[in-house]
């Protein structure tokens, strides 16, 4: 089996001329968490995930990791945090988007995809063929595909 066999095609995606805010809407729309960035020719250029957002949102300095299970975090002003929050809806999305995507051929054997999956711990791959996104698979994508059959 081929990623063209498994893959969504009808994918969520936003154009690298969007903002953050835009980003942030079709996550709450569509109930996803990451998004593949076009440019005008449909080749993906970065991708968008909630944990971007997250990352950039965040007290970074004020995380204090105790041990290996226990981390502390300082409580800052409510304020501080509201006006990231603010700031980062007008950014462009390609601001915060990772700009190294892995992606994978149309022709792409399953087992091929699903060790990329893994290795490279990402939750959702796009799929491309002749250098444009046609389709994306998730890990769960795999799974419900390649276990259906068996249970």
């Amino acid at each position: 089996m081929q990623a063209v066999d498994m893959m969504i095609k009808n994918v969520y995606k936003v154009s690298e001329k969007d903002s953050v805010r835009s980003v942030i809407e079709k996550f709450i729309d569509y109930r996803i968490s990451g998004v593949p960035v076009i440019n005008d020719r449909n080749e993906v250029v970065a991708y968008v995930s909630d944990g971007d957002i997250m990352r950039y949102i965040g007290r970074h300095k004020d995380i204090i990791v105790d041990s290996l299970y226990t981390v502390n975090v300082i409580k800052g002003d409510d304020e501080e945090f509201e006006n990231r929050v603010k700031k980062i809806l007008d950014l462009s999305v390609l601001q915060i988007a990772k700009k190294k995507v892995i992606t994978a051929p149309w022709d792409e054997e399953i087992e091929n995809v699903a060790a990329t999956l893994g290795k490279k711990q990402i939750k959702k791959l796009p799929i491309e063929r002749d250098g444009k996104l046609i389709g994306i698979i998730s890990r769960g994508d795999v799974i419900r595909h390649t276990f259906k059959t068996i249970l």
